[in-house]
Protein backbone atom coordinates (compact mmCIF):
# COMPACT_ATOMS: atom_id res chain seq x y z
CA UNK A 1 0.00 0.00 0.00
CA UNK A 2 1.45 3.40 -0.89
CA UNK A 3 1.95 6.11 1.73
CA UNK A 4 -0.90 8.19 0.24
CA UNK A 5 -3.25 5.21 0.09
CA UNK A 6 -2.34 4.24 3.67
CA UNK A 7 -2.97 7.81 4.83
CA UNK A 8 -6.38 7.87 3.14
CA UNK A 9 -7.28 4.50 4.62
CA UNK A 10 -6.24 5.57 8.11
CA UNK A 11 -8.17 8.81 7.72
CA UNK A 12 -11.27 6.90 6.68
CA UNK A 13 -10.94 4.56 9.66
CA UNK A 14 -10.58 7.50 12.02
CA UNK A 15 -13.72 9.07 10.57
CA UNK A 16 -15.63 5.85 11.11
CA UNK A 17 -14.42 5.66 14.71
CA UNK A 18 -15.35 9.29 15.37
CA UNK A 19 -18.80 8.99 13.82
CA UNK A 20 -20.44 7.13 16.76
CA UNK A 21 -19.04 9.65 19.24
CA UNK A 22 -20.32 12.56 17.20
CA UNK A 23 -23.69 10.89 16.85
CA UNK A 24 -23.90 10.19 20.60
CA UNK A 25 -22.93 13.77 21.35
CA UNK A 26 -25.56 15.15 19.01
CA UNK A 27 -28.19 12.86 20.53
CA UNK A 28 -27.76 14.15 24.09
CA UNK A 29 -29.95 13.66 25.98
CA UNK A 30 -31.47 10.38 24.81
CA UNK A 31 -32.76 9.19 28.19
CA UNK A 32 -34.14 10.73 31.40
CA UNK A 33 -31.80 12.83 33.54
CA UNK A 34 -31.75 13.15 37.32
CA UNK A 35 -31.60 16.19 39.56
CA UNK A 36 -30.22 15.32 42.99
CA UNK A 37 -31.67 17.45 45.77
CA UNK A 38 -29.44 17.00 48.82
CA UNK A 39 -32.18 17.81 51.34
CA UNK A 40 -35.52 16.25 52.35
CA UNK A 41 -38.74 16.89 50.40
CA UNK A 42 -40.76 19.95 51.31
CA UNK A 43 -37.98 22.48 51.85
CA UNK A 44 -36.85 25.38 49.71
CA UNK A 45 -34.09 23.42 47.95
CA UNK A 46 -36.58 20.69 47.05
CA UNK A 47 -38.95 23.34 45.68
CA UNK A 48 -36.18 24.94 43.59
CA UNK A 49 -35.04 21.53 42.36
CA UNK A 50 -38.51 20.62 41.14
CA UNK A 51 -38.95 23.96 39.39
CA UNK A 52 -35.58 23.57 37.65
CA UNK A 53 -36.17 19.93 36.75
CA UNK A 54 -39.56 20.60 35.17
CA UNK A 55 -38.34 23.57 33.15
CA UNK A 56 -35.05 22.04 32.02
CA UNK A 57 -36.78 18.82 31.05
CA UNK A 58 -39.09 20.77 28.80
CA UNK A 59 -36.17 22.37 26.96
CA UNK A 60 -34.07 19.19 26.87
CA UNK A 61 -36.91 17.05 25.55
CA UNK A 62 -36.43 14.50 28.36
CA UNK A 63 -37.79 14.00 31.85
CA UNK A 64 -35.56 15.25 34.67
CA UNK A 65 -36.29 13.10 37.72
CA UNK A 66 -35.83 14.68 41.16
CA UNK A 67 -33.99 12.42 43.60
CA UNK A 68 -33.83 13.49 47.26
CA UNK A 69 -30.56 12.33 48.86
CA UNK A 70 -30.56 14.03 52.25
CA UNK A 71 -28.05 13.86 55.07
CA UNK A 72 -24.96 15.52 56.54
CA UNK A 73 -26.24 19.01 55.80
CA UNK A 74 -26.53 18.26 52.08
CA UNK A 75 -23.08 16.71 51.83
CA UNK A 76 -24.30 13.18 51.04
CA UNK A 77 -26.30 14.22 47.99
CA UNK A 78 -23.60 16.59 46.80
CA UNK A 79 -21.00 13.82 46.94
CA UNK A 80 -23.28 11.40 45.05
CA UNK A 81 -23.73 13.99 42.31
CA UNK A 82 -20.03 14.90 42.15
CA UNK A 83 -18.89 11.28 41.85
CA UNK A 84 -21.55 10.26 39.31
CA UNK A 85 -20.63 9.36 35.75
CA UNK A 86 -19.63 12.68 34.09
CA UNK A 87 -21.97 12.23 31.14
CA UNK A 88 -24.35 15.11 31.81
CA UNK A 89 -27.20 12.93 33.05
CA UNK A 90 -26.72 13.77 36.75
CA UNK A 91 -27.13 17.29 38.11
CA UNK A 92 -27.25 18.72 41.63
CA UNK A 93 -29.46 21.45 43.01
CA UNK A 94 -26.62 23.06 44.94
CA UNK A 95 -26.59 25.75 47.60
CA UNK A 96 -24.13 27.94 49.43
CA UNK A 97 -24.06 25.20 52.08
CA UNK A 98 -22.99 22.43 49.71
CA UNK A 99 -20.30 24.61 48.12
CA UNK A 100 -19.03 26.87 50.89
CA UNK A 101 -20.08 25.63 54.33
CA UNK A 102 -19.82 21.84 54.10
CA UNK A 103 -16.12 21.76 53.17
CA UNK A 104 -15.52 23.28 56.62
CA UNK A 105 -18.00 21.08 58.50
CA UNK A 106 -17.40 17.80 56.66
CA UNK A 107 -13.80 17.72 55.39
CA UNK A 108 -13.42 14.78 53.01
CA UNK A 109 -10.18 13.95 51.24
CA UNK A 110 -12.08 12.09 48.51
CA UNK A 111 -14.49 14.91 47.67
CA UNK A 112 -14.25 18.69 47.38
CA UNK A 113 -17.41 20.34 46.00
CA UNK A 114 -15.45 23.34 44.79
CA UNK A 115 -13.21 21.03 42.75
CA UNK A 116 -15.70 18.31 41.82
CA UNK A 117 -18.75 20.38 40.82
CA UNK A 118 -19.19 23.10 38.21
CA UNK A 119 -22.02 25.55 37.59
CA UNK A 120 -24.80 25.03 35.06
CA UNK A 121 -26.79 28.07 36.17
CA UNK A 122 -27.85 30.14 39.16
CA UNK A 123 -31.53 30.16 39.95
CA UNK A 124 -32.48 32.19 43.00
CA UNK A 125 -31.15 34.11 45.97
CA UNK A 126 -33.09 34.62 49.16
CA UNK A 127 -32.73 35.66 52.78
CA UNK A 128 -33.56 33.71 55.85
CA UNK A 129 -36.32 35.31 57.90
CA UNK A 130 -36.37 35.55 61.67
CA UNK A 131 -39.92 34.52 62.58
CA UNK A 132 -41.97 34.06 65.71
CA UNK A 133 -45.34 32.54 66.50
CA UNK A 134 -47.38 35.49 67.81
CA UNK A 135 -49.57 33.11 69.83
CA UNK A 136 -46.51 32.07 71.86
CA UNK A 137 -44.52 35.32 71.84
CA UNK A 138 -45.33 38.49 69.93
CA UNK A 139 -42.48 41.02 69.99
CA UNK A 140 -43.31 44.24 68.19
CA UNK A 141 -40.16 44.04 66.08
CA UNK A 142 -36.65 42.57 65.87
CA UNK A 143 -35.27 45.23 68.22
CA UNK A 144 -37.65 44.09 70.96
CA UNK A 145 -36.76 40.43 70.36
CA UNK A 146 -33.03 41.20 70.54
CA UNK A 147 -33.53 43.23 73.72
CA UNK A 148 -35.24 40.27 75.41
CA UNK A 149 -32.49 37.87 74.28
CA UNK A 150 -29.94 40.21 75.85
CA UNK A 151 -31.99 40.50 79.05
CA UNK A 152 -32.59 36.73 79.33
CA UNK A 153 -29.39 34.99 78.20
CA UNK A 154 -29.75 31.26 77.57
CA UNK A 155 -33.53 31.24 77.87
CA UNK A 156 -34.84 31.86 74.33
CA UNK A 157 -35.47 28.71 72.29
CA UNK A 158 -34.12 29.57 68.84
CA UNK A 159 -34.75 26.91 66.19
CA UNK A 160 -32.92 26.17 62.97
CA UNK A 161 -33.50 23.82 60.04
CA UNK A 162 -30.37 21.85 60.91
CA UNK A 163 -26.98 22.01 62.52
CA UNK A 164 -24.60 23.70 60.09
CA UNK A 165 -27.41 24.94 57.83
CA UNK A 166 -27.71 28.54 56.62
CA UNK A 167 -30.47 28.85 59.21
CA UNK A 168 -28.02 27.87 61.96
CA UNK A 169 -25.36 30.18 60.50
CA UNK A 170 -27.89 33.02 60.48
CA UNK A 171 -28.46 32.46 64.18
CA UNK A 172 -24.74 32.09 64.96
CA UNK A 173 -23.95 35.31 63.11
CA UNK A 174 -26.71 37.17 64.97
CA UNK A 175 -25.60 35.97 68.40
CA UNK A 176 -21.97 36.81 67.61
CA UNK A 177 -22.61 40.30 66.21
CA UNK A 178 -25.25 41.25 68.80
CA UNK A 179 -23.60 39.56 71.79
CA UNK A 180 -26.47 37.16 72.54
CA UNK A 181 -26.81 33.75 74.17
CA UNK A 182 -29.70 31.49 73.12
CA UNK A 183 -30.66 27.81 73.18
CA UNK A 184 -30.17 26.36 69.71
CA UNK A 185 -32.83 23.80 68.75
CA UNK A 186 -31.92 22.13 65.42
CA UNK A 187 -34.41 20.21 63.28
CA UNK A 188 -33.77 18.00 60.27
CA UNK A 189 -35.10 20.25 57.55
CA UNK A 190 -37.41 23.19 57.08
CA UNK A 191 -40.69 21.28 57.25
CA UNK A 192 -40.26 19.94 60.81
CA UNK A 193 -38.76 23.22 62.00
CA UNK A 194 -41.68 25.27 60.68
CA UNK A 195 -44.14 22.71 62.05
CA UNK A 196 -42.55 23.07 65.49
CA UNK A 197 -42.77 26.85 65.27
CA UNK A 198 -46.44 26.71 64.26
CA UNK A 199 -47.10 24.28 67.12
CA UNK A 200 -45.65 26.84 69.55
CA UNK A 201 -42.57 24.83 70.51
CA UNK A 202 -40.07 27.61 69.72
CA UNK A 203 -39.59 31.28 70.48
CA UNK A 204 -37.75 32.17 67.28
CA UNK A 205 -36.68 30.49 64.06
CA UNK A 206 -34.56 31.44 61.07
CA UNK A 207 -36.13 29.93 57.96
CA UNK A 208 -35.77 30.63 54.24
CA UNK A 209 -38.12 33.23 52.80
CA UNK A 210 -39.40 30.66 50.27
CA UNK A 211 -40.80 28.39 52.98
CA UNK A 212 -41.63 30.93 55.69
CA UNK A 213 -43.14 33.49 53.30
CA UNK A 214 -46.52 31.77 52.83
CA UNK A 215 -46.95 31.40 56.61
CA UNK A 216 -46.06 35.07 57.11
CA UNK A 217 -48.53 36.17 54.46
CA UNK A 218 -51.18 33.90 55.99
CA UNK A 219 -50.62 35.30 59.48
CA UNK A 220 -49.55 32.01 61.07
CA UNK A 221 -46.03 33.33 61.61
CA UNK A 222 -44.72 36.86 62.08
CA UNK A 223 -41.63 38.01 60.20
CA UNK A 224 -39.36 40.17 62.33
CA UNK A 225 -36.29 40.66 60.12
CA UNK A 226 -34.50 39.30 57.08
CA UNK A 227 -30.84 38.36 56.85
CA UNK A 228 -30.04 40.24 53.61
CA UNK A 229 -28.81 43.82 53.84
CA UNK A 230 -31.66 45.00 51.60
CA UNK A 231 -35.39 44.37 51.68
CA UNK A 232 -36.88 41.96 49.15
CA UNK A 233 -39.74 42.57 46.74
CA UNK A 234 -41.91 39.68 47.95
CA UNK A 235 -41.74 40.69 51.66
CA UNK A 236 -41.27 44.46 51.45
CA UNK A 237 -42.55 45.23 54.95
CA UNK A 238 -39.98 43.08 56.76
CA UNK A 239 -36.87 45.11 57.66
CA UNK A 240 -33.30 43.91 57.56
CA UNK A 241 -31.30 43.05 60.65
CA UNK A 242 -29.09 46.03 59.79
CA UNK A 243 -32.20 48.22 60.13
CA UNK A 244 -32.80 46.52 63.48
CA UNK A 245 -29.42 47.76 64.68
CA UNK A 246 -27.16 44.75 63.95
CA UNK A 247 -24.37 46.48 62.03
CA UNK A 248 -22.57 44.52 59.33
CA UNK A 249 -25.16 41.75 59.11
CA UNK A 250 -25.68 40.23 55.66
CA UNK A 251 -26.40 36.64 54.73
CA UNK A 252 -28.22 35.31 51.68
CA UNK A 253 -28.87 31.80 50.41
CA UNK A 254 -28.60 30.86 46.75
CA UNK A 255 -29.82 27.84 44.82
CA UNK A 256 -28.34 26.75 41.50
CA UNK A 257 -27.80 23.77 39.25
CA UNK A 258 -24.37 22.09 39.19
CA UNK A 259 -22.77 19.12 37.46
CA UNK A 260 -19.35 17.51 37.14
CA UNK A 261 -16.47 19.49 35.55
CA UNK A 262 -15.50 16.45 33.43
CA UNK A 263 -18.79 16.57 31.53
CA UNK A 264 -17.95 17.01 27.80
CA UNK A 265 -18.01 20.69 26.83
CA UNK A 266 -20.79 20.28 24.22
CA UNK A 267 -22.96 18.48 26.79
CA UNK A 268 -22.30 21.17 29.42
CA UNK A 269 -23.18 23.81 26.84
CA UNK A 270 -26.43 21.97 26.12
CA UNK A 271 -27.33 21.89 29.81
CA UNK A 272 -26.46 25.56 30.24
CA UNK A 273 -28.53 26.47 27.19
CA UNK A 274 -31.55 24.54 28.55
CA UNK A 275 -31.14 26.19 31.94
CA UNK A 276 -30.83 29.64 30.39
CA UNK A 277 -34.04 29.11 28.41
CA UNK A 278 -35.73 27.91 31.59
CA UNK A 279 -35.08 31.25 33.28
CA UNK A 280 -37.72 32.99 31.21
CA UNK A 281 -40.23 35.61 32.34
CA UNK A 282 -42.64 32.94 33.59
CA UNK A 283 -39.94 31.31 35.73
CA UNK A 284 -38.82 34.64 37.16
CA UNK A 285 -42.40 35.35 38.15
CA UNK A 286 -42.70 31.90 39.77
CA UNK A 287 -39.52 32.51 41.76
CA UNK A 288 -40.79 35.86 43.02
CA UNK A 289 -44.14 34.27 43.85
CA UNK A 290 -42.22 31.80 46.01
CA UNK A 291 -40.59 34.64 48.00
CA UNK A 292 -37.17 34.41 46.34
CA UNK A 293 -35.13 36.81 44.25
CA UNK A 294 -34.13 35.56 40.77
CA UNK A 295 -30.37 35.27 40.39
CA UNK A 296 -29.16 35.33 36.79
CA UNK A 297 -25.40 35.06 36.12
CA UNK A 298 -24.01 34.68 32.57
CA UNK A 299 -22.24 31.31 32.04
CA UNK A 300 -18.84 32.93 31.48
CA UNK A 301 -19.07 34.67 34.88
CA UNK A 302 -20.57 31.75 36.76
CA UNK A 303 -17.51 29.81 37.93
CA UNK A 304 -15.59 32.86 39.19
CA UNK A 305 -18.74 33.92 41.06
CA UNK A 306 -19.13 30.46 42.62
CA UNK A 307 -15.48 30.36 43.69
CA UNK A 308 -15.65 33.80 45.30
CA UNK A 309 -18.93 33.01 47.06
CA UNK A 310 -17.60 29.69 48.37
CA UNK A 311 -14.62 31.46 49.93
CA UNK A 312 -16.95 33.96 51.60
CA UNK A 313 -18.99 31.12 53.13
CA UNK A 314 -15.87 29.31 54.27
CA UNK A 315 -14.96 32.42 56.27
CA UNK A 316 -18.49 32.69 57.72
CA UNK A 317 -18.51 29.02 58.73
CA UNK A 318 -15.08 29.26 60.36
CA UNK A 319 -15.91 32.51 62.16
CA UNK A 320 -19.14 31.00 63.51
CA UNK A 321 -17.23 27.98 64.89
CA UNK A 322 -20.22 25.68 64.44
CA UNK A 323 -19.88 21.91 64.39
CA UNK A 324 -21.93 19.24 62.58
CA UNK A 325 -24.24 16.85 64.41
Amino acid sequence: MTRITRRVALGGAASLLAAPALHAQAAFPNKPLRMIVPYPPGGVTDLMGRLAAEAMGRHLGQTVVVENRAGAGGNIGAKVAALAEPDGYTMLLGTMATQGVNPVLYPDATFDPRRDLIGVGMMADMPNVMVCNPRRWNPANAQEAIARMKAEPGKILFGSVGNGSSSHLSQAMLTRLAGLEVVHVPYRGSSPAVAAMIAGDLDLLFDASATSGPHIKGGTLKGLAITMNRRIESLPDIPTLVEAGVAGYHLSVWNGVLTQPRVPRPVLARLQDAFGKSMDAAMLERLRANFTEPLVIPPEQLQPWLNEDAERWVRIARDSAIRPD
